[in-house]
């Protein structure tokens, strides 16, 4: 019976993965976890084409504790500054799933999270952008439902920027704060029929991003189409574009954006 239980629990971490791929949005987190004691370890590749073509890669590491409670530890390097590669800063994220409601082939997931972040970037825009831009605070609560194939998710945040007057550059809008939120949507394509947890998933993402600046009503929004593909639960490729449909927020880096990501999942690993 114990060679039994070691066997079929990392299973079933495995399979709870590929059931609900759907959720592993691309450019926003659900507010459900990863499975409890794992470890992830994620690489992120980000760039835009204009005015000039800058790229950022950000290596992440992701622990879940518990599947209540997971935290990820990201770091950034970028060559938006000129002269090749260079570390930029450092980030924190920790999410709690306060509320859980299951039936069959649907739930419902409610979190809180937070994240603080380190940038050594200039500050050249009013958006806030604590992936590798500004350095700052933000917290937030984030709602996904899923709907057999079909996973929604909603999260609203708001974010403070530390207020750095060495890295302001004269004349530029100074980063103070941000409301910021989105709706997203996965659809499970492939399989067509479950049979086990070594099938490969292929999903379809669509997200609407946004922000707003409380204090001057300046904002904008992006959709975010993005494609995905989960091998043997615990290999996970993203591809995806965000572009912007609205907005009056000047020189932001993450208007029209491409993203790319590999992430390897190690369930089980954690005493």
């Amino acid at each position: 019976m114990k060679f039994l239980k070691i066997l079929l629990i990392p299973m079933a971490m495995a399979l709870g993965i590929t059931a609900h791929s759907q959720e592993l949005y691309v450019f926003s987190e659900p507010a459900s976890n990863m499975p409890a004691k794992s470890i992830g370890v994620r690489l992120t590749n980000e760039g835009v084409f204009s005015p000039d073509f800058a790229t950022r890669t950000i290596p992440e590491l992701m622990v879940g504790f518990n599947k209540n409670l997971m935290i990820h530890a990201q770091g950034f390097f970028s060559d938006m500054n000129g002269g090749g590669y260079k570390a930029e800063g450092a980030s924190l994220y920790a999410k709690y799933r306060f509320l859980s409601i299951d039936d069959v082939k649907s739930h419902f997931r409610a979190a809180a999270f937070g994240r603080i972040s380190s940038s050594s970037r200039p500050t050249y825009t009013e958006d806030i952008n604590l992936e590798g831009d500004n350095s700052g605070l933000q917290g937030g609560l984030i709602f996904t439902q899923l709907l057999h194939k079909l996973a929604l998710s909603a999260t609203l945040s708001y974010s403070k920027a530390f207020e750095r007057n060495s890295k302001q550059l004269p004349g530029m809008p100074q980063p103070d704060q941000m409301l910021g939120y989105s709706l997203s949507s996965g659809y499970l394509l492939l399989p067509f029929v479950y049979k086990n947890y070594n099938q490969p998933n292929f999903n379809l993402y669509f997200e609407v991003l946004g922000k707003t600046n409380p204090v001057n009503g300046r904002s904008y929004l992006d959709l975010a189409p993005a494609v995905q593909v989960v091998i043997n639960s615990r290999t996970r490729i993203d591809l995806g574009y965000r572009f912007e449909v609205a907005g009056n927020l000047a020189n932001r880096y993450t208007k029209n954006m491409y993203l790319a990501r590999v992430e390897f999942n190690f369930f089980n690993v954690l005493k």
